[in-house]
Order: C-alpha cells, then structure tokens, then sequence
C-alpha cells in the first residue's frame, strides 16, 4: 500500500523513530452542524480501520516508554482523546475495539456524572436560542442575528473567545447565567458517569489526568494549578484504584496555556509524562513531560492518510519555556 510505504519511510523504528499522537474530544453519533470539527461514527470508523491497516497503534504509555527505550515500531500511532465526553465510552470505545485500536482518555474529573464544560454550555444555549435577532450586550457581544446554521456558528466561536480566558469561576457563571437569561434548560448527559469510565478502563483502555475543573493553567496561580493537577490525578486514582502515569494540559499550547513551571509541577506530581497540543511527532530527543499531539480534520481517507505523512515532516515541536 502505498501510504502504508510512505509513512514507513517517513517514521522508521528504533532510535530514529517517530511517535504520533492524534487527539480527539467527541465522537458523535450523527453528524451535528454546530459541531463540524467533531467526527461521527461512520467517519471515526475508516479513520481507526485506516490506523490499524497503515500504523502501529499502540496504547500511549507503552508506546511512550518504547519511545524512550529505542524499540518504537516503524508507523507508531497512539490515540487519545480530552475531557471525558460520555460519547467516548458510547460511540468511540466499540468503534476502537471492533478496529483493534487503544486509545487513551484524558478526564477532567470534576464534569463526571452531570457535569458540562463552559464551551458546552455555550453551545448548547446557542443551539437551543430562537431564530432572529438576539441582544447579547451584558455579554459584550452587541446585536446578534440568528438566521443560519451559519451565524450560530459564528455566535459559538465569539461566545467562546469571550469566555475562554476568563477565570474559571467567573466564566462558569457567566455561561450559566447567559443560559438561564433566556430560560433554556441545557442537557446534563454530555460528559462520562464514574461507570462510563470504569467501562474503558475495564476494555484496556488507558486513563490520564487532565485536571479537575480543566483551567487554563497560565490563567491561575502556581497553588491553584498544582491543587487541580493533583485533584484531578487523586480522583481518578482512588475511581480506578490504580496509578495514574499520563497528563495532558488543558488546552496544551505551549507557553499559552501552560508554562515551564507547570511541566515542573506535573513532574512532581508523579506523572511518567505529558502531552500539549503543539503539532508534531514526538522523538527520542522528546521532553517526555512536553509530547506533542495533533487532530486529524480530515474527511476522506486519502486527506486523513496525507495530514498524518504531514504531521511527521513537522519540524521538533514547540515546548514551553
């Protein structure tokens, strides 16, 4: 196969080998309009048969360890995915083992059993807002018009931008508080129970820390982003009564959302390593604390195999400093 000769070419195994990492959120069940960057079904399927017939899937911490030791496999790929969606354990997990493909999920704990993320709250107000015009001013937003598929779109990624960086506790209130203002009743069921993620960890699937509350890390101060480090790593730890080896950065850009000192906390936090989201593969000369992870948009498998061929020519990725 051709890709599969390309990619073998591009990430030998041993010590000149290539580790990439692909990350996901979701896995919908349909495709969704107000979430185009999120596969469904039918295209995370192709997307894990084409990994298990081109690549080397191999569950993250053995492939980070492998990695470290020069006996990575040529074509090495490791999946995982942020945050702790339910359709992980619902849509994505029989997908993954009908294709034979590990995967690792990092879980913000504190959205287990009804929880919702800020941005979720944001979408969900917006899908559910009536058509026409909506005054979103104490949002600092002005006059908005809702017609199109398109302009909620558009009103997902400004509300978005508006919060993002906000404080963790302000911004919770705000996104509720915008929700509540129109009356919408949002749903409760978008993240994983505690029996969800016992459920992959019980298929072999690996778990990971990913805070509690998922701040943005260079938002808080040193105390408050080591307390949600070390939360998020007791909680799944005491759940799945085992250790837990693996973190990623909320949000995971170097430097933007996370800092040096905060490699340093996860370090003596107990983690073996880490992973951001600056795009590349990870390599022998690696921070194992600083792994780079990239997501695949595609939506054709010829696209999908040439963004991972891509991905492997990245120059060394970006660490914090």
């Amino acid at each position: 196969m051709l890709l599969r000769s390309l990619l073998s070419l591009m990430s030998p195994g041993g010590s000149r080998a290539r580790l990439s990492i692909l990350i996901y959120h979701r896995v919908l069940p349909a495709p969704d309009p107000l979430l185009p960057g999120d596969p469904h079904a039918d295209d995370f399927r192709w997307q894990m048969r084409l990994l298990a017939r081109s690549m080397n899937p191999l569950p993250l911490d053995e492939a980070v360890d492998r990695l470290q030791a020069g006996t990575l496999p040529a074509r090495a790929v490791s999946v995982s995915f942020d945050d702790g969606y339910a359709d992980n354990a619902e849509v994505a997990l029989p997908i993954l083992r009908e294709a034979g493909v590990p995967a690792t999920f990092f879980i913000a704990t504190g959205y287990l059993d009804g929880g919702r993320m800020f941005n979720d709250t944001l979408i969900e107000t917006v899908r559910r807002l009536p058509a026409g015009p909506i005054d979103l001013t104490p949002e600092g937003l002005g006059q908005r018009q809702l017609d199109t598929i398109a302009d909620r779109r558009e009103l997902i990624r400004a509300l978005i931008g508006q919060f993002k960086y906000q404080p963790a506790e302000q911004r919770t209130a705000g996104t509720e508080a915008l929700a509540r203002r129109f009356g919408l009743k949002l749903p409760d069921d978008l993240m994983m129970t505690r029996a969800q993620l016992r459920e992959l960890a019980a298929a072999g699937m690996g778990i990971g820390g990913h805070t509690a509350t998922h701040p943005i890390l260079t938002e808080v101060d040193a105390a408050t982003a080591r307390a949600e480090i070390q939360r998020g790593k007791a909680d799944l730890e005491t759940l799945l009564d085992r250790p837990l080896r693996l973190f990623a950065y909320p949000n995971g850009r170097p430097d933007r959302d996370y800092a040096a000192e905060h490699v340093q906390i996860a370090r003596e936090c107990g983690f073996d390593a880490a992973v951001s989201t600056a795009a590349g593969t990870a390599r022998a000369a690696s921070d194992p604390f600083q792994l780079p992870r990239f997501t695949p948009w595609d939506r054709t498998p010829l696209r999908f195999g040439l963004r991972l061929a891509r991905n492997l020519a990245e120059p060394l990725e970006r660490r914090a400093a």
